[in-house]
């Protein structure tokens, strides 16, 4: 787990990017795509046991590449990527699925959480860049593996960076927003003193809190008809527990080695738990028709390293396991609007240790 945004481990639609492509300004497209060879389906990147997937396609090579979500026209990705010295730190592109060609959107800051707005003409993600330009300091460890709460805001802007709005504007973190589509925004915010799910119209408006349990809650999907959402969050419940979440927050840094998956309906009413394991669970996505749910979790390691990627039906039952590659890290998992793709981030085929590459596998029912 890298951050405390969307990402729990390491850590592109219709942009149509091209070589003469015009970026916004002090942004520039910095990565060259593919070839044709390396971003063909190939069945030997679907390993043993994977049976849900037809083909897996290739789309980033070297770096960390991570958070790949659907445009709603299905023709682009927009994801987050970490590959220094440039970018030194989390930057957002948009890559062109297609032809494989990335357009890099943010030049400064972190950013993290980046999501298409319905429409496809503009764009979703948090930075620090009005806290500062810079990367921000990697958090002390000293207590564990914790995740830093950045002075994140959430902005909005054209697909190619420009016309960047800030629609929080409010100290503390405000990051992890994702898109209904009827445009309803839900993101995670200490606003309240505590880390909990809010919600927003996509100019900032209407501001509504959608959880109150003491506890980290985060990284909220909505289902395809956005009637209902999905998340990650912690409970603690004992006294060491609580002690240790809330000594933790007020030096802005939270420990996600215990989250649970819940769902609710899109207001925040009838929650239900979903998962009771234990372990660190995350990036819950429902699947096309709204009945299951696709999320990362370490349950099956008992060192709690490696992450797979797992199906769940929405009433908790008939578990399954998707990817299967031991020792490893598989995450993010989001559906093509058709439902024929499924975009995800794995350690798979990596030139180096522990790198990680954003893939499409085509989905086998």
């Amino acid at each position: 787990m890298k951050r405390a945004a969307c990402a729990a481990l390491l850590i592109l639609a219709g942009c149509g990017a091209t070589a003469g492509d015009v970026t916004a300004p002090g942004v520039a497209a910095v990565r060259q795509p593919p070839t044709a060879e390396q971003r063909a389906p190939r069945a030997d990147l679907v390993l043993p046991g994977e049976t849900h997937f037809k083909s897996v396609r290739q789309m980033t090579f070297g770096g960390q590449n991570a958070e790949a979500y659907w445009s709603w026209n299905d023709d682009a990705l927009i994801l987050q990527i970490t590959d220094p010295p440039s970018p030194a730190c989390d930057q957002i592109f948009i890559a062109d699925v297609e032809s494989g060609w990335l357009r890099q959107v943010t030049d400064s800051g972190r950013n993290t959480c980046a999501y298409f707005l319905p429409g496809d003409e503009r764009i979703l993600f948090a930075s620090t860049v009005e806290d500062s330009p810079d990367c921000p300091p990697e958090p002390d460890r000293s207590q564990g593996y914790v995740w830093p709460l950045y002075e994140y805001d959430v902005f909005t802007a054209k697909r190619d960076g420009s016309e960047r709005r800030n629609i929080t504007h409010s100290p503390g973190y405000d990051a992890e927003a994702t898109v209904a589509a009827d445009g309803r925004i839900v993101f995670t915010s200490t606003r309240s003193g505590d880390i909990e799910l809010w919600s927003m119209n996509a100019e900032g408006g209407d501001l509504r809190q959608l959880t109150h349990e003491v506890g980290y809650d985060g990284g909220a999907f909505f289902s395809p008809d956005g009637k209902r959402m999905v998340w990650r969050a912690s409970r603690p419940t004992s006294p060491e527990a609580l002690a240790e979440y809330t000594g933790l927050l007020a030096k802005g840094l939270v420990k996600p080695s215990v989250m649970e998956l819940y769902i609710a309906d899109a207001d925040g009413s009838n929650v239900r738990q979903l998962t009771a394991n234990g372990k660190a669970n995350f990036a819950p996505y429902f699947t096309p028709d709204g009945r299951s749910i696709l999320f990362a979790s370490n349950m099956a390691d008992p060192q709690g390293r490696a992450f797979e990627i797992w199906k769940i039906d929405v009433d908790g039952g008939h578990l399954e396991q998707i990817t299967h590659d031991p020792g490893s890290f598989a995450s993010f998992p989001m559906f093509s609007r058709d439902g024929r793709w499924l975009a995800f981030s794995s350690n798979r085929n990596g030139s180096v240790p522990h790198e990680t590459n954003v893939f499409i596998a085509e989905w086998a029912p």
